[in-house]
This record gives structure tokens, sequence and C-alpha cells, in this order.
């Protein structure tokens, strides 16, 4: 089979197309960017474009399809060519649901907590000799791509991100994969240059339970009450369980879950940690993943990549770098560092870099997010709202938002390293939260100087 990628560049992308040139596809792309890590993994399979830019001559009638990427614009000249000779022209959502569409397909929706429920079914699924194929928002830790497909597989584990499908097509991804089991971990507006209002944003969620297949499963969070709303409104043939915190005790900064009479060690934490692993051992379950099974497995589980990842770590301090940009996401991770260690100074830096968190209107929503945090940082990028084409955010907006007597706001890259570097790190946790990458400062060197 021959395949084109258009904006083949992209996180999910470049790794469906690793996944096709292993089933042996010949695999062509394009883009007009291509960054690190996608530039050396699509070289390393001998998949990355000779040359930047789209070229409609790559276009011909001898491809079977086209992949369309949301980097894409309606009027990309590859796209034109394409639908010029009627090739069959495929989001990547819509190409997956028909690579899966005689398997059992678990989906995993939510704001927030998506990567790390679908990492720790896929963390169960392996360690139980269970096949799946899969895509998955993150690299992860004995898997050496996002994404999966076989023939053999009988369940195709999805993580069901609510974005735009591509240009030409502006459904929710999560709306093409159909779930025979789908799960619902939280419900907070994002995305709000697609969703202008929370209502609007909240019925996305309320169609994608219609999607679930006849007698299918709607695993949900009880502990949000958007959630519990969107769930009461399922149809009647649809089984419902509900999940909230695992019982747990957390002793010396490390975790213990507690199930019928049986402590299980665990290596991550935080009360949104213990509600994914919650409905992904529900999940489980379904298949036939007893829960001690599960638990025993999810001892071994690290995390996905920028989950609460551990940067560096001595006797006397701690760094951490997490993906959280939402409010509830951001309070959660801050809650969660504090109370796994309560004794130890909390140094939180969150970067506003998403759309929906350098909206000068959404920013009241992350009133209170930081308040547990001994020192609070909120970096911004003046150059990140020029690419949005976002009006210029000042200073003084950021701290009314925030609410924080003692926050401090920069918008420096070099002014944040001089006052991190300026820190007394005994007894400290260090949390770096961002959906970037505050501006390409290098962490792992933060770390070696400030973590000792």
């Amino acid at each position: 089979m021959k395949v084109h990628f258009i904006a083949i560049a992209g996180s999910a992308m470049h790794n469906l197309a690793i996944a096709l040139k292993k089933k042996r596809y010949e695999v062509t792309g394009s883009d007009d960017e291509i960054f690190s890590p996608a530039k050396e993994r699509l070289e390393q399979y001998g998949i990355l474009p000779k040359e930047l830019g789209w070229h409609e001559e790559r276009i011909s009638q001898d491809l079977d399809c086209v992949i369309l990427g949301m980097h894409a614009k309606e009027d990309n000249p590859e796209l034109l060519k394409a639908k010029e000779l009627g090739l069959k022209i495929y989001s990547y959502p819509e190409f997956l649901y028909e690579m899966s569409k005689d398997k059992k397909r678990i989906v995993v929706g939510g704001s927030h907590g998506k990567t790390t429920t679908t990492a720790m079914i896929l963390h169960a699924f392996k360690s139980a000799g269970i096949e799946t194929d899969y895509m998955v928002g993150a690299m992860l830790k004995g898997f050496d791509v996002m994404v999966k497909m076989s023939e053999s597989a009988r369940y195709m584990v999805l993580e069901g991100d609510e974005y735009l499908t591509s240009p030409i097509d502006l459904r929710p991804k999560f709306h093409l994969y159909m779930p025979d089991i789908a799960i619902i971990t939280g419900i907070e507006w994002d995305h709000v240059n697609v969703f202008p209002t929370f209502d609007k944003y909240k019925e996305q969620f309320e169609t994608f339970t219609t999607k679930i297949s006849d007698n299918g499963t709607l695993i949900y969070c009880s502990e949000d009450a958007n959630v519990v709303d969107v769930a009461s409104r399922c149809r009647s043939d649809i089984k419902k369980l509900p999940y909230g915190v695992l019982p747990h005790r957390v002793e010396n900064g490390i975790t213990y879950i507690i199930y019928n009479n049986k402590e299980y060690k665990m290596q991550i934490f935080g009360n949104h940690n213990l509600m994914n692993m919650n409905a992904a051992m529900i999940a489980c379950k379904q298949v036939g993943i007893s829960e001690d099974i599960f638990l025993t497995s999810m001892q071994s589980f690290e995390g996905a990549a920028k989950r609460l990842e551990i940067i560096k770590q001595t006797n006397q301090a701690i760094m951490f770098k997490d993906f959280a940009h939402s409010p509830s996401k951001l309070k959660a991770t801050v809650s969660a560092v504090k109370k796994q260690f309560p004794k130890r100074r909390l140094i939180a830096v969150m970067e506003l870099h998403t759309y929906s968190s350098l909206t000068q209107d959404f920013l009241k929503q992350y009133k209170g997010t930081m308040e547990l945090a001994d020192k609070a940082v909120v970096y911004y990028n003046h150059h990140a709202l020029e690419l949005k084409r976002l009006p210029d955010l000042e200073k003084e907006k950021i701290y009314s938002s925030f609410g924080k007597n003692d926050l401090t706001v920069t918008d420096s890259k070099e002014e944040l390293v001089k006052i991190l570097e300026a820190q007394d790190y005994s007894d400290t946790c260090l949390l770096m939260s961002s959906s970037g990458n505050f501006d390409g400062l290098d962490l792992d060197l933060l770390a070696e100087k400030v973590i000792r």
C-alpha cells in the first residue's frame, strides 16, 4: 500500500507514518517545518522528506490514499492536487478507525489525564501478555512508537483528543473512534479558539457518549460534576461505571495503594493519578485483567513522558517536569507534590503557552491554582502571543487572574533562569509545568545547576 502524509511532522502523524512503515507500507510525506524528535525519528525510518515545503508533484494517481494532518491548510497545494485526482483522503483519526473497525476499541477522553490513563492500560496489557494496537500522545517506556497497528491484535486502545480532526473535517478527533469502552476523565473548558463557550466544549463530550457502541461501556469520573452530568444523559443500553480516587496512604514520599486488604507500592502519586489508575483498572477488568494483576503491574509503571517526570533527585531536592497547563490539572499537580512531600518547600513554575492560557478572558480560570506553592512563578513569551495572533498580555492581568499575593511573573527566559538559580533548594521540590518548552530552556542543564 502506498500512502502519502501531508504535514507528516506532527506528533501523532509522524508516529502513524512510522507505524505504517513498520508494516512495510510505502510511505512518503511533506511538511513546511520539522523539529526534533520527529526529524530524527523520520530519518531513522527513511521517511524524512528530502526538502521542506509542499510539492504537488508528490501527489500521484498511484497513491492508495493521502493522510492529512491538522497543520496543513485548506488551500495546501498537495491537498488540492489530491482532491483533483479524486484520491482517498483520510484524517489520521479516520485512518485509525478504518484500521481498527473490526477490533474492540477502548477510547480515553477527557480534558486531562488522557495520556496517563491510556499509558496505564497499555502497561497493564503488556504485563498481562495481551496484544493490542494503540495510539497514545506521548512516548512510553517499553514502547518504541506512539502508534501500533497489526492484523493480529483483538484490541485497539486510543487516546481520544477533543481537538479538531483536520482542516477539512471540523469534528473533534474522538468522535471518529466509535468506542466499545469509553472513559471520560474530566471536563474542563479548553481550546477556546474552537469552542468559545464552556457549554459548546462540554457538548463535545455529550456527543462522544452517543458514539459508544450498542450495549457498550462508559467509565466516568464521579468526582467531576460535569462528567457526572454528561454520564447521566447516556443511552439506557450503555453500562455506566463510576470511579474516584483509589484508597491509599503516603509514607516517606511513597504512595501505597490499599485494595482488598493488600498494599501495592507505587512509583507515581497524586489524587489525579490515582483516579486515572482506577479508570484504567476498571477498563482492564472489562477485558479479563483482574484488579490484583493490574495493580501488581502498576508497581513498575513510571508514568508517561512529561507527566510528573523526575528530571533529577537528590537527598535534598527533587525536580519534576509536568505537562500541566489547564487550570484544574495545574492545581491538582501542585497539590499532589505538596501532599507527597509535605515537609519540603515547593517552588512551582508554570508557562502560559496554549491559546487558551494566553487568552485574557480565560486567565481568570487560574485563580487559586498555585496557592499551595511556597514560591510560584508564571512565565510567558510575547512571541507565543504573536504566533497565536493574540493581543499582548500585561503582567498585571496575570497577577490579578492568579490571585496569589506573592506571585512572580516574568516574560524573560533569562530572568526566569536567574530567579530559579537564586533559590535555596534545601528540602525543596521544583515543579516545572508547561505544554511547551519554556522557550527552549534546557531543563536537564538547569537541574544540574540547582539540584545538588
